[in-house]
């Protein structure tokens, strides 16, 4: 059920604070809901104020209707009688989905399987989109205006137009399983945000083989450093990570990072950051804005623009990409083969270098939606249970390092299954390539310093500050 339409109906009657998760303003991440959505209540005290909220509850939940009515049902529903009601929906039909992973093609086949082990007789066809150049909140809103859509649900990235075109306008509608909750230490009801399927991350990577150093995170826009970025007009969650680095927890992170840099670095920096002082007090941001505004000047104006992480990969671990840099999705290491003159060696991971000061890079989240007018709601509703409560479901993704289940349990299970941690070994327990050791979303989200995306603060940032980007973005582009 959608966690809006919840708290209206339940404000009058309820005086407990909704505990907050992925997309809330004060949320770190979407996919930090294991350590921020709070834990079930247990004791005796609370058992009566815990059994009058679920009385409530249930008659919000009546009052009801349609997609959401079917939501609220399924919220309460174990996994065996959610994949029965599946079962029923959609055995001979054909299930369409739409995303920005193409591996919902991949989970797609795995859930069918799973359903025919409850029932041999079943049978249903799919048809998986992934729409490029950012045509997917095209195509849902076009959608959204049948009766009865095309699509069933979505996976789908970029939490501010997510937040502002989808879940606002009511398109999209936010289901949360029951085991995926409860593996998070709340409830259906008490969760207050968006369903994250997984956070990815991008991350710092620079050639060694040259004789540059990164080891601040300012080194990246420091003068002459152009590094390879996948532009912000080709995938805007790269835009989402400027906006989150105005907010006031990682503006503090990269004031303290300037504050380790040598006078030199330092009298470099200085003028950018004295000449956006105003403009950070203008847009309301903390006493570090304009360390952030000036770190955002810096790279619009510098980074080598690219449409893809694959060539960005392809070039930084090549022997001739020396002293070359970039920030880049963390998994593209996987695909890399090993040459005379190619070598994931030829590349290090800027955070996991001793004494690297500041952001690692940044994590966003694909999220998981029903439509609102779901031709096959309960079959989606099994669809995304499937893949954010089970190893299996989650494979599509989780085989490969540097993307994390929003489900402790998952997450952890995955890891003992694929051991990530330890993928640059080799069978006798050497470490060939020390950069294929993913070190995880624990890690990468405190020591690793990964900025996070939160939707609802990257669409209140999207105004004044996403305006301020768009100018910067148009003088760079003419200078060029």
């Amino acid at each position: 059920m959608n966690r809006k339409v919840v708290s209206l109906i339940l404000t009058a009657a309820m005086a407990a604070t909704l505990l907050s998760g992925c997309g809330s303003s004060s949320s770190g991440s979407a996919g930090s809901a294991k350590t921020d959505a709070g834990s079930s209540t247990t004791s005796t005290e609370s058992a009566a104020p815990a059994a009058t909220e679920a009385a409530t509850q249930k008659e919000a939940a009546e009052d009801l209707t349609g997609i959401d009515a079917i939501i609220a049902q399924a919220q309460t529903m174990s996994a065996e009688d959610l994949y029965k009601k599946a079962i029923e929906e959609s055995n001979g039909k054909t299930f369409y989905g739409v995303g920005n992973s193409s591996r919902g093609k991949t989970a797609l086949p795995l859930f069918i399987d799973h359903l025919k082990t409850i029932d041999p007789g079943y049978n249903m066809e799919f048809e998986w989109q992934q729409p490029k150049n950012n045509k997917i909140f095209e195509q849902l809103s076009a959608d959204s205006l049948k009766d009865t859509g095309t699509f069933a649900m979505t996976l789908i990235q970029d939490g501010n137009q997510i937040q502002t075109k989808m879940v606002d306008t009511g398109i999209l509608k936010t289901y949360i399983p029951k085991e995926w909750a409860e593996a998070n230490g709340t409830t259906a009801d008490a969760y207050d945000g968006f369903l994250p399927l997984q956070t990815l991350n991008k991350v710092f990577m620079f050639n060694n083989t040259g004789s540059t150093k990164y080891t601040n995170c300012w080194d990246f826009i420091y003068k002459d450093q152009h590094p390879l970025y996948m532009d912000i007009d080709s995938e805007l969650v790269g835009k989402n990570f400027l906006y989150m680095l105005t907010e006031d927890k990682y503006a503090d992170m990269l004031k303290a990072a300037y504050d380790k840099l040598d006078e030199e670095h330092k009298a470099y920096f200085d003028p950018v950051i004295k000449e956006l002082s105003q403009d950070a007090e203008d847009f309301g941001l903390g006493e570090n804005g304009a360390y952030a505004l000036a770190w955002i000047k810096l790279w619009v104006e510098n980074y080598n623009a690219q449409t893809d992480d694959g060539p960005i990969c392809n070039t930084l671990v090549d022997k001739s990409a020396k002293d070359q840099a970039g920030l880049l999705v963390y998994s593209k290491l996987r695909s890399v083969e090993e040459s005379a003159t190619v070598s994931v060696n030829n590349i290090t991971v800027a955070a996991y270098q001793d004494g690297y000061t500041g952001i690692g890079g940044y994590g966003y989240c694909h999220y998981l939606f029903l439509t609102k007018n779901s031709p096959l709601p309960w079959t989606a509703c099994a669809f995304i249970q499937y893949m954010t409560c089970t190893v299996d479901g989650f494979s599509a993704w989780g085989k490969d390092m540097g993307g994390y289940s929003a489900n402790p349990e998952v997450a952890k299970q995955t890891e003992e299954t694929y051991h990530h941690q330890t993928g640059g070994q080799d069978e006798s327990g050497k470490d060939v390539y020390p950069a294929k050791d993913d070190r995880g979303y624990d890690w990468w989200t405190t020591t690793g310093e990964l900025v996070l995306e939160d939707p609802q603060y990257c669409a209140d940032a999207a105004f004044g500050v996403g305006s301020w980007i768009e100018t910067l973005t148009k003088y760079a582009d003419a200078s060029k």
